[in-house]
């Protein structure tokens, strides 16, 4: 990695940009694809809960429960 000032001339703070290496660049790939993945996963996890959560509740309401008798489950 190579650190490249592109700080302004009237900036008291300095600014860089990184400047990867292909191999650097690749790696950094791979992690975000890698935690893309996971997000998708957890959401998908998450979405599924959610519908087998309303699915039991809409069997417990065909057998007759109330939504209070539901909610008290």
């Amino acid at each position: 990695m190579k650190l490249i000032d592109v700080t302004p001339n009237d900036s008291i703070v300095p600014v860089y940009v990184e400047k990867l290496t292909e191999q650097e660049q690749t790696e950094r790939d791979a992690d975000y694809k890698a935690s893309q993945a996971v997000a998708k996963k957890q959401e998908a996890e998450a979405t599924a809960k959610a519908d087998a959560r309303i699915s039991a509740l809409a069997k417990l309401s065909k057998l007759g429960l109330t939504q209070a008798e539901i909610e008290a489950l």
